[in-house]
C-alpha cells in the first residue's frame, strides 16, 4: 500500500495525474468556518473532582435540589448524566461524572470536554492522594482548577491547614495572593455555594468561552444505554451547533434520525445548543461514551460513514497503538517523534518518590525533555494507566505492584509498566533509553496470584501460608513476591508447595494449597503472593 504522496511523485514521472478519492469525513459532515461575528458565549461545562468521601456527591446533590429539581417534571429527578444549573451572571453545565477516572478516560479516546475542574477538598481531612491524583490529571489536561473546600460547618474544620497544604502542590488561593479561586462551601448547609456557581460564571467570563448557534450540531456522547421502552438513547454534550428534532445524526458507528431530544430535566424539547446536555432517542445502536456526534445531511451519508467507520474498526482490532516505551525512545528521539519524556512514578514510601523525582530531574538531554506528569505513594491502578494513555506516558513503579485490572488496561492500551527495587536501576534504564544503549530486556510474565487465608506454624518448615489461588497458577520452585497492602516486602522463591498433604508440582486458580516461602517465614493473613517468571526478550525496533 502506497500512501498518496509516493503514489504522486511516482505517477509524475510517468507523466500521470493521482487524485485522492479516498474517504475523508469533511465530504460528508459540513464543516463551516467560523466567523467571529457567528460565535456567541456559552455557558461552562464544569467536573467535579476529589478524594473519595469529601463530598462530590453531595455537593452535586445540593446544587441538584436547590437550583434544578425545582424545574423538573412532577419534581421527578431524570439523571442523565449532566445537567445544567441557573446562576445569577448566567447558566453553569455540570457533568456528573465519578471523578478523575472517567474525565480521564474520555481524554484517552479524545473527548476534551470539561473546561473547569472543581476540586472538592474536606475541610477536616484535607489534601488526600486522590485529591493529589485528581490535581495531576486536571492539569495535563491544562484545565484551571477552581477549589470548594467543602464541611466548613464541621467543628474540626482546618482551613489554614488545608490552604497550606494546596500551596504546597501549587495552587496558592488568591487571598494569600496566589492565583487559585478558593471558596469555602458546605453541601450540608448550602453554605457558599451560590457564591460558588458565581465564580464558575466569571471564570468562564475569563476564558471567552464561545460557540456558533448557527451550524449543525457536533457533540460528544457522556453516556448511552439500551432502554427497554425507548431502544437506544444517549446522553450528548453538545459542543457547536444545534441539534434539532429530525436531523440526521452519526455517532462512531451508530447512527439515526433524532426522533426525540429531552433536556436535563426530563422535559421533552425540539433543539438543543452549545455547552446543553440532551438526551438524543432514535439511533440504530448504543453509541459508545466520548464518542464525537454529527449532524450530517441525510441518511445515505450517516450509513456511509458509518460503513467505512466499521470496515476501520475490523482493522483497528489487529494493529494495537504505539506507545512511549524506553525501549523504543532513542529511536523515537531519533525520528524526531519525542520532544517529552512523560513519566507517572508510584513507589512504595514518600521517601522513595522524593528521592526518585529529585534524581529523575537531574536527568539532562540536549533533545528530550523529561516530565513527571503524577507522582504518588501505592500500587500501580486503573486511574495511573487511564493517564498514561491519556498523556502517552510511561509508568515507573518503585517497590510496588500493578493492580490486576490495571495490567489488563495497560495491555489493552499499549501502556509501558517498568518495575524496580533499586533506584540506580530506574535512573540507568532512563538514561540508556534516552542514548539508545539498553541491552535486551528480562520481561516479567505474571503465572498466578494467591492470597494468604490461614497461617501455620511447623516446627521443621516454620511458617506455611494456607492460601487460594485467586488467578493462574502457583508452580513449586518458581519466582514469587510477597505483598502486604500492595508494597512489596520479599521477593525469592517458592520453597514448598502442598495439597492437602500431599506434595504438589503445581496448583490452579481456584483451588486452595499450602505454601512455604524459601527461607521466609514473616507472613500474615491477607498479604498476596505474586508468581512469576522471567523471559529475555530482544530490543525491539519500530
Amino acid at each position: 500500500v502506497l500512501d498518496v504522496d509516493t503514489a504522486t511523485l511516482i505517477a509524475e514521472e510517468f507523466s500521470f495525474t493521482v487524485e485522492n478519492r479516498g474517504f475523508d469525513l469533511t465530504d460528508y459532515v459540513p464543516d463551516q468556518e467560523s466567523t467571529d461575528e457567528d460565535l456567541e458565549p456559552r455557558p461552562p461545562v464544569v467536573t467535579i473532582m476529589g478524594h473519595v468521601d469529601h463530598g462530590k456527591t453531595s455537593l452535586l446533590d445540593y446544587i441538584r435540589k436547590t437550583k434544578v429539581a425545582a424545574g423538573e417534571a412532577g419534581g421527578i429527578t431524570q439523571h442523565i448524566g449532566a445537567y445544567m444549573v441557573e446562576g445569577n451572571n448566567g447558566r453553569v453545565t455540570f457533568l456528573d461524572t465519578p471523578g478523575h477516572e472517567a474525565f480521564t478516560a474520555m481524554r484517552a479516546r479524545g473527548a476534551d470536554v470539561t473546561d473547569i475542574v472543581i476540586l472538592v477538598v474536606a475541610a477536616d481531612d484535607g489534601v488526600m492522594p486522590q485529591t493529589t491524583e485528581a490535581i495531576s490529571h486536571a492539569r495535563e489536561a491544562g484545565v484551571p482548577i477552581i477549589v470548594a473546600i467543602n464541611k466548613i460547618d464541621k467543628p474540626n474544620a482546618r482551613l489554614d491547614m488545608v490552604l497550606n497544604q494546596l500551596a504546597e502542590r501549587g495552587l496558592t488561593p488568591e487571598e494569600w495572593g496566589g492565583d487559585t479561586i478558593v471558596c469555602k462551601v458546605s453541601a450540608h448547609t448550602g453554605a457558599g455555594i451560590d457564591q460558588l456557581i458565581e465564580m464558575l460564571a466569571l471564570q468562564s467570563d475569563v476564558l471567552e468561552l464561545k460557540a456558533n448557534y448557527r451550524r449543525p450540531a457536533r457533540g460528544v456522547v457522556i453516556e448511552s444505554q439500551l432502554d427497554k421502552g425507548r431502544g437506544p438513547v444517549a446522553t450528548v454534550l453538545i459542543n457547536d451547533g444545534v441539534l434539532k428534532v429530525g436531523d440526521y445524526v452519526v455517532s462512531g458507528t451508530a447512527f439515526g434520525r433524532v426522533r426525540a431530544l429531552n433536556d436535563f430535566a426530563g422535559r421533552r424539547i425540539q433543539s438543543a445548543g452549545p455547552a446543553e446536555p440532551v438526551e438524543v432517542l432514535g439511533l440504530s445502536g448504543v453509541a459508545n461514551a466520548s464518542e464525537p456526534l454529527y449532524v450530517v445531511e441525510d441518511e445515505k451519508k450517516a450509513r456511509t460513514i458509518v460503513n467505512h467507520r466499521q470496515m476501520k474498526e475490523r482493522e483497528k482490532q489487529l494493529v494495537r497503538p504505539v506507545r512511549a516505551s524506553l525501549q523504543d525512545l532513542f529511536q523515537q528521539i531519533q525520528a524526531g517523534e519525542t520532544e517529552q519524556l512523560k513519566i507517572i512514578l508510584k513507589a512504595d514510601v514518600q521517601g522513595s518518590v522524593e528521592a526518585l523525582t529529585a534524581a529523575l530531574k537531574e536527568i539532562h538531554h540536549a533533545d528530550v525533555e523529561l516530565k513527571i506528569i503524577h507522582e504518588g505513594v501505592g500500587g500501580i491502578t486503573d486511574s495511573d494507566i487511564n493517564l498514561a494513555s491519556a498523556s502517552n506516558a510511561i509508568v515507573i513503579g518503585f517497590n510496588v505492584r500493578t493492580e490486576a485490572s490495571a495490567k489488563a488496561i495497560a495491555d489493552q492500551e499499549g501502556v509501558n509498566i517498568k518495575i524496580y527495587n533499586v533506584i540506580y536501576d530506574v535512573l540507568d534504564d532512563v538514561k540508556k533509553g534516552m542514548e539508545g544503549l539498553l541491552e535486551p530486556t528480562i520481561e516479567e510474565k505474571d503465572l498466578g496470584r494467591a492470597e494468604i487465608r490461614e497461617v501455620f506454624s511447623t516446627p521443621k518448615a516454620g511458617n506455611i501460608a494456607g492460601c487460594m489461588v485467586l488467578s493462574g497458577s502457583v508452580r513449586r520452585g518458581g519466582l514469587a513476591r510477597l505483598y502486604r497492602d500492595n508494597v512489596r516486602i520479599w521477593e525469592g522463591k517458592i520453597g514448598s508447595l502442598r495439597r492437602f498433604k500431599n506434595d504438589a508440582r503445581e496448583v490452579q486458580e481456584g483451588y486452595e494449597c499450602g505454601i512455604g516461602l524459601d527461607g521466609y517465614n514473616d507472613i500474615k493473613v491477607g498479604d498476596i503472593i505474586e508468581t512469576f517468571e522471567r523471559i529475555e526478550v530482544a530490543q525491539r525496533i519500530n
